[in-house]
């Protein structure tokens, strides 16, 4: 219960202290993900409604777009030398880095509740099992098994366990 109301509680009750660093390293790799997506996601979506619209003064998309000469996709800046399949080419790559970060946004969320999710579960599975018996009445022997193999004569070499309680 611990876990579940603040992050790395459980770990620090059930006296793993290791774990708490690798529990808010994973919120902030999450976290991270989802300001990196976040970020180029409005870059892409400012830079296609810029493009799109018909304000020179609106070129948030030169930005994403360095090397390529303006005068062959800008039918508001250069009207008369512009290329219409140029346009779209640019159209569609800036839709589909929109899409791609939002894509990966949205599952950065999704990761960070599954992430929480393991962390409460880390903590409640070391809670239950901090009391499991481990003792000499419990072992695990590996033994080889030696079976003839079928139609043949050869020896094959298995192996075999046998456990007690």
């Amino acid at each position: 219960m611990l876990a579940v109301a603040f992050p790395g509680l459980g770990q620090i009750y059930n006296r793993k202290y290791w774990k708490v660093p690798l529990v808010y390293a994973g919120f902030g790799g999450v976290i991270y993900s989802i300001h990196y997506n976040t970020s180029n996601y409005n870059t892409y979506l400012k830079a296609y409604q810029d493009f799109t619209d018909k304000i020179p003064e609106t070129a948030s998309y030169l930005d994403l777009i360095k090397n390529a000469d303006p005068a062959t996709y800008d039918p508001v800046l250069y009207p008369d030398s512009y290329n219409p399949s140029n346009e779209e080419w640019y159209k569609e790559r800036m839709l589909r880095g929109v899409d791609y970060y939002k894509k990966y946004r949205d599952l950065s969320y999704i990761g960070i509740a599954a992430w929480f999710l393991i962390t409460v579960l880390d903590a409640n599975v070391d809670a239950s099992l901090s009391g499991f018996d481990v003792s000499d009445n419990l072992g695990l022997n590996i033994i080889p098994l030696s079976m003839p193999l079928y139609g043949q004569s050869l020896p094959v070499l298995n192996l075999s366990m046998k456990y007690k309680f």
